[in-house]
């Protein structure tokens, strides 16, 4: 037995003609969420990157001046 695939159709939204706009209003969620807005710092983190680069890239200059003195 096959399942049937339904299309379902989305309902478009129509605002009624007598829906008067209401007056914006602070309710006690959206206080909340301004108070708990997700700011991250990144500071020590870009600056633990800056250090990995920085011993990556020294890594390889040694390991290019190995391979000539070496052969």
């Amino acid at each position: 037995m096959s399942k049937k695939n339904t299309r379902r159709q989305a309902r478009q939204y129509t605002p009624s003609a007598t829906a008067e706009p209401k007056a914006p209003t602070t309710s006690a969620s959206s206080r909340m969420a301004d108070r708990f807005e997700f700011n991250p710092d990144y500071t020590p983190v870009i600056k633990d990157l800056k250090r990995i680069g920085a011993l990556a890239g020294t890594f390889f200059v040694i390991l290019i001046a190995l391979a000539f003195f070496l052969r």
